[in-house]
């Protein structure tokens, strides 16, 4: 793991993210998203509703385009006075998290043919950077996967032109609150769904149709859909995967179940990760979800990790100097930061091979030496 870098002014310089593992380059293009054929739920008054999201994919080889930044310039910097100084104690401005850059390039074509698709939700008020490391690992290992922002919930939002957006939410939401951002976020993933269609048959659908990487529309393949997501976003593709029919399989990191589906469970592929203290005993709705799904299913428990362990801050909290190891242990537990990362990168490739590309694994049949903190529940 690298360290950060305390420049001479005394700040700590950007921090680093893992190298994805799987076999081919990256690349990456952000899209803005305009759904006129709903009002702006967080916003009264706005008639429709804006996204952001990312599409990560396998890219040929352009080294003269830059790599993309983890977030955008003023997303970082509203990170890094608002969330980071609430997670980690640190001050506005201390740490630049402006700099961290991702490992794809930024507008590089697409390499590979017809690939399977998965979209990515990130937790309540999370961006949806938050996800890259195992996003971009996906990517690398021959899907496309599109990170979305959840514009008015998520704690920042940057737009074209540098417009930011912060969260709209009560500053206590309640669980109708938390319902609400729940049906809107899968409002916002079929509006993806619809969006990527809209992509493979040729359309652009950026706002301001700006340029598209070469290959993207033709690469898109539809008939074989994943979703993840953490935390709230695991719920979100719990209930995706339930309501709409385009979604094949889907994989919820330590998420509790919301709606619906947290009664009805799934009738189809579902995978769920878990924080060593998250189980069926102490979580009601993972309880009824499991009972009540009738698709192929496992749970995965990753001994010593905690909510947070799921999300970039698995490696880039410890590479940020002065955090109390008390802090860090209640938002990541004790469980080692890459053996953590190696197994959800692990377990996410294999539910997604084995159900979107039919490639079969023994990774859920019997424990894995090479993840040991991984235990299968039965």
């Amino acid at each position: 793991m690298l360290a950060a870098l305390v420049t001479a002014a005394g700040l700590i310089g950007a921090l680093t993210l893992p190298v994805p593992t799987g076999p081919r380059e990256v690349g990456t293009v952000a899209l803005h998203l305009v759904d006129r054929s709903r009002p702006e739920p967080w916003v009264a008054g706005r008639p429709y509703r804006e996204l952001m999201v990312s599409v990560w994919y396998p890219a040929a080889g352009s080294r003269r385009l830059p790599y993309a930044p983890h977030m955008t310039r003023r997303a970082g910097e509203d990170f890094g006075q608002t969330v980071a100084p609430a997670m980690f104690g640190t001050k506005p401005g201390e740490v630049d998290w402006t700099g961290t850059k991702t490992h794809a390039r930024y507008g590089a074509p697409v390499k590979g043919g017809k690939l399977p698709v998965v979209l990515f939700s990130p937790g309540f008020g999370a961006p949806r950077s938050v996800g890259t490391a195992i996003v971009e690992d996906l990517a690398s290992r021959g899907y496309i996967v599109v990170s979305i922002d959840h514009t008015y919930e998520a704690a920042q939002v940057e737009f074209p032109g540098g417009r930011l957006e912060r969260a709209k939410l009560p500053a206590q939401p309640d669980t109708a609150d938390m319902l609400k951002a729940l049906r809107t976020r899968v409002a916002d993933s079929r509006f993806v769904l619809d969006q990527l269609d809209r992509l493979a048959r040729g359309h652009n659908p950026d706002a301001a149709r700006r340029r598209l990487p070469g290959g993207l529309p033709g690469a898109l393949d539809l008939s074989r859909t994943g979703m993840i997501g953490h935390s709230m976003g695991g719920s979100t593709a719990a209930e995706a995967t339930h309501d709409d029919p385009r979604v094949d399989a889907g994989v919820n990191l330590d998420g509790g179940h919301r709606g619906p589906v947290a009664q009805s469970g799934v009738a189809k592929p579902f995978l769920q990760m878990a924080a060593q203290p998250h189980t069926r005993e102490s979580d009601a709705s993972w309880r009824t979800f499991w009972e009540r799904s009738t698709g192929w299913k496992r749970e995965l428990r990753f001994t010593g990790a905690e909510h947070y362990s799921f999300t970039d801050l698995q490696t880039l909290g410890p590479q940020v100097p002065g955090v109390p190891e008390a802090r860090l242990r209640g938002l990541l537990g004790t469980i080692d930061p890459e053996r953590s990362l190696a197994g959800q990168r692990a377990y996410a490739a294999a539910f997604f091979d084995l159900h979107l590309k039919g490639r079969q694994t023994p990774l859920f049949d019997a424990p894995s030496a090479e993840h040991p903190d991984v235990e299968l529940i039965p």
